[in-house]
């Protein structure tokens, strides 16, 4: 891994893989290619470690012609695709974004490491590598005492998001087996951290408490999630791309099972740290449950003991420490916040998702 194509590297996991790679290897460079799309930001790869090192190429992993002469010119050994459309109830509103970007854009990446390294060059698993990062929802729903996902548990999506995550890992799978491209896949569970595009849980429960208005919770609050800090994350992918054998897939999870009210108290109980001084402590008081989203998965749960045993990989952050330095990033940021919730694009889209969700008891 020393001449790397970062897809959607200008969003939330992505930005952080570029800063954690070019702290870490001072041998290594980075393309980052991304559409600058609602959630992808250049101020996120602002101030990288020895920018020297990388280069920002805005463009659209649909483009295969685009994506071929980047592999060719910079030559490109590693491809590590976060590139996708992530939110759940923005793939309710809206399903053709999430195909077009996570089923046609992994295609087309494909495509295009097929044509540059087997079909011209004719490398194989010493040479390249493609890794492609999936989520824990392909998995389905758990009830409240099956056992945590693992490796081998059959895909059963249920959200537009997930169907498209999946198939986009079935094509990863089948260009290995039928073109030979040396590939690796991750799937995480729900990932927090600096950078995090607002509309997500945690950085909405941070910034509706900072600005005191309603912090929605969908419907009774028990849905239940297993959360990985973002650090820890990126960690686990280079891990995988490094030591991995090719063809083979990881559960990366956090180990945090929590529901999703008991998440939100928790960023309020550290807000109230925090900002001891607020007209809105206690920020537990904002809380707002409101009517739930059609199709919601009760429960996801990893079994990382793959990862673990295989790759000595395992997550160091606690979830407290976790927040608690979450909650200090977006303080200290709040500049690169409100460049976010001022445009109108995001408020449309909180007026479209929330405005219409009644209030429940």
């Amino acid at each position: 891994m020393r001449r790397v194509l970062i897809t959607g590297g200008a969003g939330f996991i992505g930005c952080n893989f570029v800063r954690y790679l070019l702290r870490e290897d001072p041998d290594v460079h980075i393309v980052t290619l991304d559409a600058l799309t609602y959630a992808g930001n250049l101020a996120n790869l602002a101030a990288l470690p020895d920018p020297s090192r990388h280069t920002f190429t805005k463009g659209d992993i649909c483009d295969e012609a685009l994506v071929v002469g980047i592999l060719r010119e910079h030559q490109i050994d590693t491809i590590v695709n976060f590139a996708a459309e992530t939110h759940v109830d923005r793939s309710i509103f809206e399903t053709a974004p999430f195909l077009r970007t996570n089923v046609m854009g992994v295609f087309s990446l494909l495509e295009a490491a097929r044509t540059v390294w087997v079909d011209a060059k004719g490398w194989g698993r010493e040479q390249c590598r493609f890794h492609h990062i999936s989520s824990d929802e392909v998995y389905g729903s758990l009830g409240p005492h099956d056992p945590a996902f693992r490796e081998d548990t059959p895909y059963a999506p249920n959200s537009p998001y997930a169907a498209s995550k999946a198939a986009g890992d079935h094509l990863v799978r089948a260009y290995a087996r039928t073109h030979g491209i040396p590939v690796t896949l991750t799937n995480c569970s729900n990932n927090y951290g600096p950078y995090q595009f607002p509309e997500k849980l945690i950085p909405l429960v941070i910034l509706n408490g900072v600005k005191g208005d309603p912090i929605p919770i969908y419907g009774d609050g028990q849905h239940v999630r297993d959360w990985l800090h973002v650090e820890d994350h990126v960690e686990a992918v280079v891990n995988v791309i490094r030591r991995a054998k090719v063809g083979e897939s990881f559960n990366v999870g956090g180990g945090v099972q929590e529901t999703n009210l008991q998440v939100v108290q928790r960023v309020c109980l550290l807000l109230d740290e925090s900002l001891p001084n607020s007209e809105f402590v206690p920020h537990e008081n904002l809380i707002q449950f409101v009517a739930d989203r059609p199709g919601h998965d009760r429960r996801y749960a990893m079994n990382s003991s793959k990862i673990e045993g295989e790759l000595g990989w395992h997550p160091e952050k606690s979830f407290e420490a976790g927040l608690a330095e979450t909650i200090r990033w977006y303080l200290a940021n709040m500049d690169w916040v409100e460049n976010i919730l001022t445009r109108d694009d995001y408020k449309e889209w909180l007026a479209r998702n929330y405005a219409r969700r009644a209030e429940v008891e």
